[in-house]
């Protein structure tokens, strides 16, 4: 399909919805410098949004907002950097000279556009695994927790296509159909496949916050929801694409293999499996997560029972009060009648474990001990 390039200086309408009713941004936020760019500040916007997300929902996942500050700093630079490079390999032509080399300086001028969102998310879990490693986190408790924050960041940042006229469909008449300049006497009507991707994206976070998250049972569910998920819309919606990479001229079905309509296929692939293999097969159980085991090594030890006082001790302080010390002097004792109640039971308690031949063994010895000296003194 031949790629369509649209005017950034020409209005955007949708006539099947709002007539002749036309829209039409300036690229250009900020007019300093070089400009700053509607482009930036909204994928700026969509990084801070997925940030504070995941800094919110941290402690359900047994981590903690230091956690995702502390990844962010290694992730920004990395997944910028992993986006360009993944759209550059596929558009090596786009920057070769006219001799046939290539062109560095125009590979890393990223200022004038050429972003892939698998390179941010591939560069992003590398970083993300090693990280978790370097912690000692498991990776399923932390992807799981990232992907939430790509979701949103991906629901916000694909309104810079909108402004920038790109990422947009072939040509359609559907009701919502978006017309575009491409001269300043001609238009197209395509699909807006940017909305459909935000809508897609939207719709698969508010799952995974009110469904997939509270019945999670292993770490890494959220991450092989997002994999199915993601990876089911977009490969229908890059179909509908006229700007996508191809892979290296490979065809299927006499059709060019387009990149990310294959890698969204197999992501979706993976993700299918493990929720199966993991909810069907392995059966996980909840008890397993990161946050579970975290609270359960957290809990103090439940201390042992002591012994119970004698129940004779018991009613006595009860009626009188244990306001006595237990080192007060035997004069104290007789002077206190609570105190000679107290010691009294307590003898009692004493005889009573020692049994109840007791006293009929101290007499008999005295009995036996009287025998004897009235056997010395009558002999």
């Amino acid at each position: 399909m031949t790629a369509l390039t649209a005017l950034k200086d020409m209005p955007i309408s949708f006539p099947g919805l709002f007539g002749e009713w036309s829209f039409n941004p300036d690229v250009i936020a900020i007019h300093i410098g070089h400009g700053v760019y509607w482009y930036g500040v909204i994928l700026a916007l969509g990084f801070l949004a997925g940030l504070l997300l995941c800094m919110r929902q941290a402690p359900k996942y047994g981590l903690t907002s230091d956690n995702v500050l502390d990844l962010v700093l290694w992730a920004v630079p990395c997944c910028i950097l992993g986006s360009r490079v993944y759209y550059v390999l596929f558009n090596l032509d786009l920057y070769r000279n006219a001799s046939g080399g290539l062109e560095f300086g125009r590979m890393i001028a990223i200022w004038d556009g050429g972003l892939a969102i698998y390179g941010t998310v591939i560069a992003g879990a590398l970083v993300a695994y090693c990280f978790s490693r370097r912690r000692k986190i498991p990776f399923g408790a932390l992807a799981d927790l990232c992907v939430m924050g790509l979701l949103l960041g991906q629901v916000i940042g694909r309104w810079a296509n909108f402004i920038n006229r790109e990422a947009f469909g072939s040509f359609t008449d559907l009701p919502w159909r978006m017309r575009l300049w491409v001269s300043s006497y001609q238009y197209i009507e395509v699909h807006p496949t940017f909305l459909y991707e935000s809508l897609w994206n939207l719709a698969g976070l508010a799952l995974i916050l009110l469904v997939v998250s509270k019945g999670r049972r292993f770490d890494g569910e959220n991450t092989a929801f997002y994999f199915l998920w993601y990876g089911l819309g977009r490969c229908w919606i890059e179909g509908l694409r006229t700007d996508s990479l191809y892979l290296f001229g490979l065809s299927f079905l006499g059709e060019p293999v387009r990149v990310s309509q294959a890698l969204s296929f197999l992501l979706a692939l993976a993700g299918a499996g493990l929720l199966f293999y993991q909810l069907c097969i392995r059966r996980a159980s909840a008890i397993s997560l990161y946050v579970n085991r975290l609270a359960e090594e957290r809990q103090p030890a439940s201390p042992e029972a002591e012994q119970d006082a004698p129940p004779e001790l018991e009613d006595i302080l009860e009626a009188h009060g244990s306001d006595s010390d237990s080192g007060s002097e035997t004069t104290e004792s007789d002077s206190d009648p609570a105190a000679a109640e107290i010691e009294a039971a307590s003898e009692e308690t004493t005889k009573k474990e020692a049994g109840p031949d007791t006293d009929a063994v101290e007499s008999g010895l005295e009995t036996d001990s009287d025998t004897e000296e009235e056997r010395h003194d009558n002999p």
